[in-house]
């Protein structure tokens, strides 16, 4: 009875190590799609979510929906910032207004989503879940905040 009752706990750990390297692999994606990888990282995340969603851990698919989720909405909010500032030229506003509202909004979100995604690394890095507040998705029952 021992033996079975630490197999089921060793096999507890592993799936938890497993889904932790997993949730630090996809955070790592994400916060590379930020900074250093743009298009490359999100393609390989996106990947990742088509071929593995619903087969990882609880914990490593939490990190994945929050990370694709974020991705989807910051490029969304993106798209529109640039159709905004397109139709502020076509209404005649002056280049360096335009100039100084697309830098002050590109900075402001993307050091915020930065920031979420260096939370959500940290938190995966700690074994735990992470919602990305406004564009993350709700969290599975069972996922350990």
């Amino acid at each position: 009875m021992q033996h079975s009752a630490n197999n089921s706990s060793d096999r507890q750990n592993t799936e938890l190590l497993d889904g932790k390297d997993f949730a630090v692999l996809i955070e790592s994606l994400y916060v590379a799609n930020l900074l250093i990888l743009p298009i490359l990282a999100f393609v390989v995340l996106a990947l990742i979510f088509i071929k593995k969603h619903g087969e990882l851990p609880t914990l490593a698919d939490s990190h994945l929906e929050q990370t694709i989720s974020a991705s989807i909405w910051i490029g969304i909010i993106f798209f529109v910032a640039a159709i905004t500032i397109m139709m502020m030229n076509l209404l005649g506003m002056e280049d360096v207004t335009l100039w100084i509202i697309t830098i002050i909004t590109f900075t402001i979100i993307h050091a915020t989503m930065v920031l979420f995604g260096v939370f959500g690394l940290a938190k995966a890095l700690a074994g735990k879940c992470w919602r990305y507040p406004f564009v993350g998705k709700p969290l599975p029952p069972g996922c350990i905040q």
